[in-house]
C-alpha cells in the first residue's frame, strides 16, 4: 500500500495516519487485543512435523510481533516487503551483503553518516567493497563519478549533519541508466514527509531508532524493498545473518509509528520558528535548513517532501569554541547524540557523532552544531537557545 500525493492510499483509501495506526496491526485473533501482543517467545510449537501454524517455527526467522511492523514499515513506504533489524547499521550491513559482492563499487554521499562511512570504510572495504565519497547534490558530479562496477548508489536526503537536499528522482534514473540500485536513507524525513520509493529508489534504508521510534528508548533498523524480488533476497539474508528486532523492540517502534504524524508535523513548525531565530541573531554565521529559501537546494526539497523536518544545524561566528561553549550551555536542549526523539538534543558532529570521519574526505566544519528539535512548548525552546547564545 502506497501513498498518493494526497495522501491517502492508492490501494485502500486510507491515509498516512490511518496506515500508521492500522496497517499490519489487526486486533488479535485470540482475545480481540486491540494493541498488537508482544510475542516474547523463541520458538512455536508444531502441528506435526512441518506442520507450522502461521509459518511461525524460530523467532528469528519470523516473530508475529515483528511481522506487524514489518507489514506497516512497507505499508508506510510503499513497499512491497519491509524488514526489521536490530539497529539502523544491522540493516545497512544485511542490504549490503546482500547486494554487492567482493569488487563491488558504490558511490557514497560526502557527508554521509559517520556510522554508515565507517561501515563501509573500515569494514566492507577489508570485504572487497570499492567505493567513491560525491556530493550526491551536484547531479553532474554523480554521473560523473558512476565506474562500470559500480553496482549501488546511497543516497541519505537531507543528509546529515550538513541538510544537503538530493534529487532522488533524478539520482535514480542514473542508477537505474548503469543498471545499479538506488538506495535511499529516508532516516531524517520518515515516510511521513518523503517517499522515495515512489521517487524511483530501489531500497529504503531507516534507523528505527529515530523519528519512527520516537521516544529514545529503542534501538532498531529497518529495510523497505519496492520489489518483491528483492525483498525476498533481503528477508533471506536477514535470517542467514541474524541481526534482527527483538518482539519487545519492534513492539515500541509500533508504538511509536502511531504518531508519527502528529509528531512530524510538531518537529516541523517547532523547527522552522528555530531557524528564523537563529537566521537573525549575530552569533550564528549560517543556518543549515532545507525550508530556507536561500538553501541552495530548496526547490528540490519542496518538490519531494511534503515538509522540511525537525533538523537544524548551524555554524557560529566564533568557530569551535564558540560552538562548544554553546552545545555546554543549554539546558532543555539535552547535549546527547542520537536524534528524532519528543525532546530537543544538542550535539557538536565534528566531536561527537561524526568524530569517525575526522581527517577524512567527509570531515565536518568544527563550528557546527546539530539540533534535533523536539515537541516541547517553542516558546520554551527559544528562550534556552537564546540563553546558550547570549
Amino acid at each position: 500500500m502506497g501513498i498518493s500525493t494526497d495522501g491517502t492510499d492508492a490501494a485502500g483509501g486510507l491515509g498516512f495516519n490511518s496506515l500508521a495506526i492500522h496497517a499490519g496491526q489487526e486486533p488479535d485473533r485470540l482475545t480481540g487485543s486491540v494493541t498488537v501482543p508482544i510475542y516474547q517467545t523463541s520458538t512455536y510449537k508444531q502441528d506435526g512435523v512441518g506442520g507450522l501454524r502461521g509459518g511461525y517455527e524460530y523467532s528469528r526467522s519470523a516473530n508475529p510481533t515483528r511481522t506487524a511492523l514489518e507489514e506497516c514499515l512497507a505499508a508506510l513506504e510503499g513497499g512491497a516487503r519491509g524488514l526489521a533489524f536490530a539497529s539502523g547499521l544491522a540493516a545497512e550491513d544485511t542490504l549490503l551483503r546482500t547486494l554487492c559482492t567482493p569488487g563491488d563499487h558504490i558511490l557514497l554521499p560526502d557527508d554521509a553518516y559517520g556510522g554508515t562511512y565507517r561501515l563501509v570504510a573500515r569494514v566492507l572495504a577489508r570485504w572487497g567493497m570499492e567505493f567513491t565519497p560525491v556530493a550526491m547534490h551536484d547531479i553532474a558530479a554523480v554521473a560523473a563519478a558512476v565506474q562500470p562496477n559500480t553496482r549501488m548508489i546511497w543516497v541519505e536526503t537531507p543528509t546529515n549533519p550538513l541538510l544537503n537536499i538530493v534529487d532522488i528522482a533524478a539520482v535514480a534514473t542514473i542508477a537505474h541508466e548503469q543498471q545499479a540500485m538506488l538506495v535511499v536513507d529516508n532516516t531524517f524525513a520518515s515516510p511521513y514527509l518523503q517517499q522515495p520509493l515512489a521517487l524511483g529508489a530501489d531500497v529504503v534504508v531507516h534507523s528505527t531508532t529515530k523519528y519512527l521510534g520516537g521516544h529514545s528508548d529503542v534501538i532498531g533498523g529497518a529495510l523497505v524493498a519496492r520489489d518483491a524480488e528483492i525483498g525476498e533476497q533481503l528477508a533471506f539474508h536477514q535470517n542467514a545473518m541474524g541481526a534482527v528486532s527483538g518482539p519487545f523492540d519492534a513492539w515500541l517502534v509500533l508504538r511509536g509509528i502511531k504518531t508519527l504524524g502528529v509528531r512530524m508535523d510538531r518537529h516541523c513548525s517547532n523547527a522552522e520558528r528555530i531557524v528564523r531565530f537563529l537566521s537573525e541573531h549575530p552569533a550564528v554565521s549560517s543556518v543549515l535548513y532545507p525550508g530556507l529559501p536561500q538553501h541552495p537546494n530548496h526547490e528540490v526539497a519542496a518538490r519531494q517532501m511534503t515538509g522540511f523536518g525537525g533538523m537544524v544545524s548551524f555554524r557560529m561566528r566564533g568557530g569551535e569554541e564558540a560552538a562548544l561553549k554553546v552545545c555546554g550551555l543549554t539546558s532543555l536542549f539535552t547535549l546527547g547524540e542520537s536524534l528524532g526523539g519528543v525532546e530537543s538534543l544538542i550535539e557538536h558532529p565534528g566531536r561527537m557523532t561524526h568524530a569517525s570521519v575526522a581527517g577524512s574526505l567527509l570531515e565536518v566544519p568544527d563550528d557546527l552544531i546539530r539540533l534535533s528539535v523536539g515537541i516541547e512548548n517553542i516558546e520554551d525552546l527559544l528562550a534556552d537557545l537564546s540563553a546558550a547564545l547570549a
